[in-house]
């Protein structure tokens, strides 16, 4: 099936925009029920719950889109992260620090919507930031 690059860009754009926006209960329209995640089934509600245990930590949390490869039905994403620490996240108790971080994520669209999700985030620099000495 051929995927038209600009409707997939446009898909993603807004959907970056929903999660930044924090509006995860209407996530459906963007992701599939059966998502899986780093060849995991996690479904919609994982899904959910994993973007909802960043923003309860980080409740200002950003994904800044810097780039965007689309390729037939896959998109390429780089994001610079930021938020402000203030509920526990990776055993760390809130801290107040702001962090900035990479994220990078590659997604299969199928259907019109996420069908699945492989993804990495800088948890190491994440960590460092948040227990680095004042």
């Amino acid at each position: 099936m051929e995927h038209n690059r600009a409707e997939l860009a446009s898909l993603y754009l807004r959907y970056n925009r929903c999660c930044n926006e924090h509006r995860f209960t209407t996530l459906a329209e963007f992701v599939h029920e059966n998502v899986e995640v780093n060849g995991e089934a996690r479904g919609l509600a994982g899904y959910i719950a994993g973007l909802t245990s960043v923003t309860d930590a980080f409740p200002d949390h950003r994904w800044d889109l810097r780039h965007l490869l689309v390729d037939g039905c896959w998109l390429s994403a780089r994001f610079v992260d930021t938020g402000t620490h203030t509920g526990p996240f990776l055993g760390v108790a809130g801290t107040g620090r702001s962090v900035t971080i990479n994220e990078f994520a590659t997604y299969r669209i199928s259907d019109g919507r996420i069908a699945e999700v492989w993804g990495t985030a800088d948890n190491v620099a994440l960590l460092e930031q948040l227990t680095a000495a004042a």
